[in-house]
């Protein structure tokens, strides 16, 4: 019997006394004997796949270890494992790699920053660095991370920010500066990050004395960092490091220099970045990999909220593979973008926000990316799904690992790399010819929207055909939800709340919740109860069809409104409160003891607005002094220009990748069936 041990740690969040089965397995053949640890209690296997028959819980997160393997974490939420009638889920084979000499697991994580909202939030939020409690405070914003990165043989972030215990004097003449305590540095330390860039457009936000004052913390909390310096020689030189034998270059670099003045970039007798200039990149690279060092370059560029790379960012990236480089790590646009392996070198466009406090759709979508190099060679990339609730990383679960996995998996398609599936995780792997599958929905008459979210995760969409076979032309069309954590599953799980809704007089609830475990309860007992978006969200587009949808039990009449607020393209988020709501649609909704779905449709206004935001308020109109009024899946979806004929696709292929719902135009009365093809 092989003497290798495979121990999986559970943690267990209490929920409900009813239980649940999670069966699994592991896909390498020479696993041996393995042993399953479930809160303390230790079950032992003898065969690569197990069940575990658990007491409910919000969350069930496992650790898998094996003597010659490398370690993985994969966290499941309750509701995403419990959508079948016998709460009994299979989760997707797991897959180790397996340690061998010069082998490295490398961590990357996205934009970092604690300054800014995190002391001084807006809206009256709850502070989440408290003064005098910036150790606890900073450890506990990435504690949910720490067991993922701290797994890795080295793991880096790109630090956004100086770090300053006091505002410093000197500030760059630019809109947005960031400065963060001392005390993120010791919270990154501590949760297994062995490596910051430096190479971005803040770290020079208050010049000089800003930056001698985060290279003197760096120090004091003896975390490795390139990518600056208090000249030009400094900024461009590499911090090199030995792992398992292995001798590595970490580079970091800005891709451009900043229309102010001093501006951003290190100079010969002046601080700030390396820029990251094509000439930079060809000298820096060219001298590490002349060492025969394992090159690692992070750069800082493309746009801000967009979904593909700029042309300039490409060819620098590619710049660097081509005089030696052998892994690209990018950042900046604050969104995650696709992956590419190019000349068998990885390349990540773009890895999104980490631990930032920004109010958009998309931007707290993110990852963990693991590399696993061979020496100076690719082995294998994994994507750990991360979400940014509340300004904290926490893994994804849910409908947000749902959004994250298709985003990756189509921006990463269209540059030829194939996504499977490891547990909760994504692999990225060249393109090889795979069998399409295919998902059928049955819809009831009269139901003209559907949602995509699911798990397992569906791939690319290849196909959307009626398979009624009739001659009545039903159209669809295809949308994405602008709006997270509508579905209150994760609402206040991983002890941090979303900071995004505004509920007034209203409550999460798992008592009598209308889809999965838990719902909004409006009190109208006393009045109005308001259920919505905090603050104001962008980027949207310009005149586009929307629609808000919910989900609503109740049990007398009530009256609903859904207001939109502008604000204005030069106005401060002040002056956006200030402005007067719209009132886009009204309606009563009669008491009924089943689900009633509130369906407003309206369109995006042209032009002149940076962002804005929607909300219901919810009035009596019967006499009950008791009423239950529940909201439940909430959303409001950005569609595609048009309908189309069923077994065709849109135009615009990205919202193939992006849509979360299925929209229907019905010219029939009766059942249909849609059969979903993809990879």
């Amino acid at each position: 019997m092989n003497n290798r041990l495979l121990t999986i740690f559970l943690i267990l969040v209490s929920f409900e006394s009813s239980a649940i089965t999670i069966k699994g397995s592991i896909n390498n053949n020479d696993i041996g004997d393995y042993t399953i640890t479930i809160d303390g209690d230790v079950k032992s296997f003898n065969s690569k796949s197990f069940t575990l028959t658990l007491a409910d819980s919000r969350i069930y997160q496992l650790k898998i270890e094996s003597e010659g393997f490398y370690p993985s974490i994969q966290t499941f939420s309750h509701n995403e494992l419990s959508a079948s009638e016998d709460l009994s889920v299979t989760i997707a084979p797991l897959s180790l790699v397996k340690k061998k000499p010069k082998r490295v697991m490398l961590a990357f994580g996205g934009d970092v920053m604690m300054g800014r909202r995190y002391a001084a939030p807006h809206l009256n939020e709850k502070v989440l660095i408290r003064k005098g409690h910036e150790k606890e405070d900073t450890k506990r914003i990435v504690a949910h991370v720490k067991p993922y990165m701290e797994i890795a043989d080295y793991s880096a972030v790109n630090l956004e920010t100086q770090i300053s215990k006091t505002t410093p004097k000197q500030r760059a003449p630019k809109g947005v500066t960031f400065f963060s305590p001392p005390e993120t540095l010791g919270a990154l330390k501590w949760a297994g990050i062995d490596y910051v860039t430096l190479g971005n457009n803040h770290v020079y936000d208050y010049l000089d004395e800003g930056l001698v004052s985060t290279l003197k913390y760096l120090k004091e909390y003896e975390l490795d960092y390139s990518g600056a310096g208090l000249d030009q020689k400094e900024a461009l030189k590499a911090h090199q490091s030995t792992l398992n034998g292995q001798d590595f270059s970490m580079l970091g670099f800005v891709g451009w220099e900043g229309g102010f003045s001093p501006n951003q970039v290190a100079e010969a007798s002046k601080g700030g970045s390396a820029f990251g200039s094509k000439e930079n990149i060809i000298t820096t690279v060219a001298r590490e990999s002349g060492q025969n060092r394992a090159t690692i370059v992070q750069y800082h560029g493309s746009l801000e909220y967009t979904n593909e790379p700029t042309a300039m960012t490409e060819s620098r990236l590619k710049t660097a593979i081509d005089k030696g480089a052998d892994l690209v790590i990018a950042h900046h646009p604050h969104v995650t973008q696709g992956f590419e392996l190019y000349e068998g070198k990885f390349i990540a466009y773009s890895m999104g926000n980490f631990i930032f406090d920004q109010y958009f759709h998309d931007t707290p979508h993110s990852f963990v990316l693991y590399v696993w190099m061979d020496g100076e060679e690719f082995h294998r990339a994994e994507i750990v799904p991360i979400y940014i609730k509340g300004y904290m990383p926490i893994p994804a679960t849910g409908i947000e690992r749902n959004i994250i996995t298709r985003r990756v998996n189509h921006l990463s398609g269209l540059r030829g790399l194939e996504s499977t599936v490891s547990g909760g995780h994504i692999m990225l792997s060249a393109n090889k010819a795979q069998e399409s599958k295919s998902k059928t929905i049955k819809i009831n008459k009269g139901n003209d929207l559907v949602s995509l979210y699911s798990y397992p995760v569906l791939g690319n969409i290849q196909a959307i055909n009626n398979n009624n076979n009739d001659k009545i032309h039903n159209r669809y069309r295809l949308g994405r939800n602008l709006l997270n954590g509508g579905d209150f599953e994760n609402y206040d799980g991983f002890t941090s709340e979303e900071r995004g809704w505004e509920l007034e007089n209203a409550t999460l609830t798992n008592d009598n919740s209308i889809n999965g475990s838990y719902s909004i309860k409006a009190n109208t007992s006393q009045g109005t109860s308001k259920v919505g978006m905090k603050t104001f969200r962008r980027v949207f587009k310009a005149g586009n069809p929307m629609s808000y949808r919910a989900d609503i039990k109740t049990n007398e009449d009530i009256r609903v409104k859904l207001y939109f607020q502008r604000r204005k393209t030069r106005d401060k988020l002040k002056q956006g409160f200030a402005n007067d709501p719209v009132l886009l649609e009204e309606t009563v909704l009669k008491a009924n003891s089943n689900v009633q779905t509130m369906d407003f449709d309206f369109n995006t206004p042209r032009v002149g607005l940076r962002s804005y935001r929607v909300w219901l308020e919810i009035s009596n109109e019967g006499a009950s002094t008791k009423p239950e009024v529940y909201l439940d899946d909430v959303a409001l979806i950005e569609w595609q220009a048009h309908y189309n004929e069923f077994g065709t696709l849109p135009i615009n292929k990205e919202v193939l990748g992006f849509s979360t719902h299925l929209g229907l135009e019905l010219k029939a009365s009766k059942d249909l069936e849609v059969e979903i093809v993809h990879d």
